[in-house]
């Protein structure tokens, strides 16, 4: 039985679903010592993802927040994405949670003219890795990215998607 997961652009009463699918995947899953106050991006997503060329996306099912994805504009035509994640109980092919969520924010940067969109990621993180290879994003180097990229302390490997 597919489940029924639908795409919404981010509104305020998503915000406490955010927080419970992003935090325990970086502080259990990838063993990343980050609480909710060293992420200020997540207290404000309005102001800071839903301006210019970027925006936030959650992926539901029957209400709840099961994934996330982010665009920050950078200007220049350029975006970074951030805040990919989905809950390990709507992960994988038969769930389509991952692809749909990105699918829905290339589609959404090629209306808004963006040209390149940028990520970045951590070692460890390989599934993510063959994720993005699979859906077009090529492997970068560090010094290739755009001056505005926020590089996160965590991130050692770089991705960019040409969308024009």
């Amino acid at each position: 039985m597919p489940s029924m997961i639908q795409i919404h652009a981010f509104s305020p009463e998503h915000a406490s679903g955010v927080v419970e699918v992003i935090l325990p995947i970086q502080q259990q899953e990838f063993e990343i010592p980050i609480t909710l106050e060293g992420q200020p991006d997540l207290k404000d997503i309005p102001g800071f993802y839903q301006k210019g060329r970027g925006n936030f996306w959650v992926a539901l099912d029957a209400g709840k927040v099961v994934g996330t994805i982010a665009l920050l504009d950078i200007g220049n035509e350029q975006v970074a994405l951030r805040k990919m994640f989905v809950a390990a109980s709507h992960r994988g092919r038969e769930h389509g949670t991952a692809a749909r969520l990105l699918e829905g924010a290339v589609a959404w940067a090629r209306a808004q003219g963006v040209r390149q969109i940028f990520l970045g990621t951590t070692a460890k993180f390989l599934a993510a890795h063959r994720f993005y290879e699979k859906n077009g994003f090529r492997q970068i180097a560090q010094e290739t990215l755009p001056a505005a990229f926020p590089v996160m302390v965590v991130d050692t490997r770089f991705y960019a998607l040409d969308c024009a």
